[in-house]
């Protein structure tokens, strides 16, 4: 069995956190993967960097703020401990509902040469991967970032939880890898736009929820219903956004 996971290393007078430090990488594959991918399509990309700083600022907030919502009966004792990010806690959803906005209404603004769908495509591919980079090198190090207790030969201990877990953030980042392979492949038929990124929603929707029911032991808890519930709805819209992807393609001169 695997020994225990640390959450911080200590450098001489200095404490760095590993999961804040693994986000941060993640953060920095993803904006130079879209970057490259923008490029390659000719588009411009000096407003990228804002974009980029606009998109990640607030998909932070609404993660900080869905978690701390989702997590009151204990936030509201330890008031001290909202802002404190280093620690984990992060919900994926409350970040994409507030970033998702933003980020439409900044490429519409910055790149009009795409629809907001085509737009979507290019990007879309490039967040699954750093989202699977994330995954293995964020919550593996955060405060009770394991599953299930387990006794089985892959068990892992995370600091806050009792016993050998399952390591659902590596199982995550595996799925998010293979989607990532999977969009790829995708990509580069001739596909009716907004196809891309209803398969990453369609997938990674009914993928977090099943991770979420089996794996992560919270049945029953607030946060854990909602995110279940988000997944669900997120899986769905991207399952809308194939129909009407293939009713455009079916439309289209052969």
């Amino acid at each position: 069995m695997i020994g225990a996971i640390p959450t911080a290393i200590a450098v001489g007078p200095f404490t760095f956190y590993l999961y804040g430090l693994g986000l941060a990488t993640a953060a920095w594959i993803t904006y130079r993967a879209i970057q490259r991918r923008l490029a390659s399509r000719a588009l411009p990309t000096e407003q990228w960097a804002y974009f980029a700083a606009a998109t990640i600022g607030s998909g932070l907030l609404g993660a900080r703020a869905a978690h701390v919502a989702t997590n009151w009966s204990y936030y509201r004792d330890h008031l001290s401990s909202i802002a404190s990010l280093w620690q984990g806690g992060l919900a994926s959803f409350g970040g994409i509902a507030l970033a998702t906005p933003v980020a439409l209404v900044l490429a519409r603004r910055w790149w009009p040469q795409r629809t907001l769908l085509e737009f979507a495509d290019i990007v879309i591919p490039a967040i699954v991967a750093g989202w699977a980079v994330g995954r293995a090198l964020g919550p593996q190090f955060m405060y009770a970032g394991g599953g299930h207790e387990t006794h089985q030969w892959f068990g892992m201990t995370y600091a806050g939880q009792v016993g050998r877990r399952v390591p659902v953030p590596l199982i995550q980042a595996a799925e998010d890898g293979l989607l990532w392979l999977l969009l790829l492949r995708v990509e580069h038929r001739k596909m009716a736009p907004g196809t891309v990124t209803g398969i990453a929603m369609a997938i990674w929707g009914i993928v977090r929820f099943l991770d979420e029911y089996y794996l992560l032991g919270e049945q029953g808890h607030n946060g854990s219903l909602a995110v279940q519930g988000a997944s669900l709805a997120l899986s769905v819209g991207g399952l809308l956004l194939l129909g009407r992807a293939w009713r455009h393609r079916r439309n289209l001169p052969q």
